[in-house]
C-alpha cells in the first residue's frame, strides 16, 4: 500500500548540512533551512549541490518551515526520513505482507524490557514484537546498516532476544531506495551492533530486509531481499 507525502515535495539543491538535523538548501534561488529527519551520517548523500526535495511543514514548535526528506543519488530517488519505516511496515503488514501473513498491527511503539520498540503484532492468539531500522546506505547493490555507530541499535537486538520468551521477535531493515539486491550489517562501522544482531538471530530473532518504491508522491515497501550475516 502506498503512503502519500503530507504535501508535494519541492525540488531544491543542498547547500550544506550545519548539523545532523539541519540542512541549508537553495529553493527557488533562496537559501532556506530544512529539518533533516535522520541522525545518520549519510556522507555519500549529503554532498553540496545534490538535488533534494523538501516538504512544506507547519507547526507552532517548529524551527524550520520544511522537512528535507528525499534526495537523488546515482539516478536513484532515496528517502532519508527515518520516521517512515515503521509507518510503511504498518501499512504493508495490515495489507498482508507475506512474512507476517495473518497478523495485524495491534500497537505502535510498545514498551518492552528496557526499550521502546516500533510495532506489536497479533494474530488474535500469538504476538510479534518488531523493531524497524531505516537503511539508506547502498554500495554496489549491497545495503549496509548502520552508517554510524548505534548503541541503541545493539540494545534493541538484546531486547528482542528477551522478547522471544513471549512470542516471535523480529527486526526489519527498511532500505529506503530500490537499488539493493542484498542487505548486510556494516561490521566495519559498528562491530558491536553486528555481534548483537548475529547473536540475536542465532537465538531465534527473525531478520528481514525490504527495499522500497520511492516516488515523488508516494513511498511503499517493495521487495524482500536476502540478508547476509557472514
Amino acid at each position: 500500500m502506498n503512503m502519500k507525502h503530507p504535501a508535494p515535495p519541492l525540488p531544491a539543491k543542498l547547500i550544506k548540512r550545519p548539523n545532523r538535523f539541519l540542512g541549508i538548501v537553495d529553493l527557488d534561488g533562496k537559501h532556506v533551512e530544512a529539518f533533516i529527519p535522520n541522525p545518520g551520517r549519510m556522507h555519500e548523500l549529503m554532498v553540496p549541490g545534490t538535488r533534494v526535495y523538501v516538504i512544506p511543514r507547519e507547526g507552532n514548535h517548529r524551527k524550520t518551515k520544511f522537512d528535507l526528506t528525499l534526495m537523488e543519488y546515482n539516478n536513484t530517488l532515496v528517502s532519508i526520513d527515518s520516521r517512515l519505516p515503521n509507518h510503511m511496515l504498518r501499512e504493508a503488514i495490515n495489507a498482508g505482507l507475506p512474512e507476517f501473513k495473518g497478523y495485524h498491527v495491534e500497537r505502535a511503539e510498545p514498551t518492552f524490557h528496557d526499550s521502546r520498540l516500533d510495532l506489536k503484532l497479533t494474530d488474535g492468539t500469538n504476538q510479534i514484537l518488531l523493531e524497524a531500522k531505516s537503511c539508506t546506505l547502498v554500495e554496489d547493490g549491497i545495503a549496509l546498516f548502520p552508517d554510524a555507530p548505534t548503541k541503541r541499535g545493539a540494545r534493541h537486538m538484546n531486547t528482542l532476544v528477551v522478547a522471544l520468551n513471549h512470542g516471535r521477535a523480529v527486526v526489519c531493515f527498511v532500505i529506503q531506495r530500490n537499488d539493493a539486491r542484498e542487505w548486510r550489517p556494516n561490521e566495519k562501522m559498528d562491530p558491536d551492533f553486528t555481534d548483537a544482531l548475529r547473536n540475536a538471530v542465532k537465538k531465534g530473532v527473525e531478520a528481514y530486509a525490504f527495499t522500497c518504491d520511492i516516488k515523488l508522491d508516494t513511498v511503499s515497501i517493495k521487495n524482500s531481499v536476502p540478508i547476509n550475516l557472514d
